[in-house]
């Protein structure tokens, strides 16, 4: 089993960054959803309800984030590693209240602009605490702006057998995993428990209930009923519909595209 596809997502809900090699982190791979986007109310907003962020992309430069659009790269802000105000600000993501601290005034021009609403882009601070849902997270681990776990892993074979089911293939950017593996039979992650990638080692604390997000399409910020509705009729637990694993790190360091990927007991 190899280490197939890496990807973060540095400002969350807006696109995602394929890497070929990438430092693991306790919240997370490096630059991992540090930055979030706010509303008036001081709470994150997200694709689920303001689909056009899709279509908004983010590369990493030496001095700092470009956030850009797709459609017109031109059309872009840069934003600073280090934050220009660095003014304190406590926010909402989900069920948490955390500490954060905002970017830059060019920043929340630019995104305001572009999703015509009153915004803010905020960073998360080394020094915020956010932890993980600690009935799966047993090491205290905190977690970045993402949804609930610091890593999330779903094999390559998992989402070929899903394409098989369905009418129009979709690409694994539906599902915004931090690592793709393959090699393995489908959902073979849902059997796991410790991994290691390359010399680093991983617990996979949980599986990954799916949400509307995954049906809008990241080319197009197009919405339809797929891929949840073809999944519903396979993968579904109770009320929730799964696919991927969460996953928490216990050792920092390098990983790469073509890592070994082993399971242990």
């Amino acid at each position: 089993m190899t280490l197939s596809e890496i990807w973060i997502y540095p400002v969350k809900s807006l696109g995602g960054i394929r890497l070929t090699k990438a430092l693991t982190e306790e919240r997370g791979l490096q630059y991992d959803r540090r930055w979030m986007v706010i509303d008036e109310e001081n709470v994150f907003i997200t694709q689920r309800v303001h689909l056009q962020m899709a279509l908004i992309d983010v590369a990493l430069l030496e001095n700092g984030l470009k956030i850009f659009l797709r459609n017109n790269p031109e059309d872009s802000v840069t934003v600073p590693y280090e934050p220009a105000t660095a003014l304190p600000v406590t926010v909402k993501v989900w069920d948490d209240t955390v500490e954060a601290v905002t970017v830059s005034e060019e920043a929340d021009a630019w995104l305001s602009h572009q999703l015509g609403l009153n915004l803010r882009l905020v960073m998360m601070p080394e020094s915020t605490q956010r932890k993980a849902d600690p009935r799966y997270a047993e090491h205290n681990e905190n977690v970045s702006f993402a949804d609930g776990f610091p890593y999330l892993v779903i094999s390559q074979a998992s989402l070929d057998e899903l394409n098989g089911r369905l009418a129009e293939p979709i690409t694994m950017r539906r599902f915004r995993p931090n690592f793709v593996i393959s090699g393995t039979e489908p959902f073979a992650e849902d059997q796991w428990k410790h991994i290691s990638i390359g010399n680093l080692r991983f617990e996979v604390v949980k599986p990954c209930a799916r949400c509307v997000l995954t049906t809008i399409n990241p080319e197009t910020a197009v919405k339809g009923p797929e891929p949840l509705k073809t999944l519903a009729s396979y993968r579904r637990n109770g009320n929730k519909i799964l696919f991927g694993q969460n996953v928490t790190v216990r050792d920092f360091g390098e990983i790469k595209e073509g890592d070994q990927v082993v399971v242990h007991t």
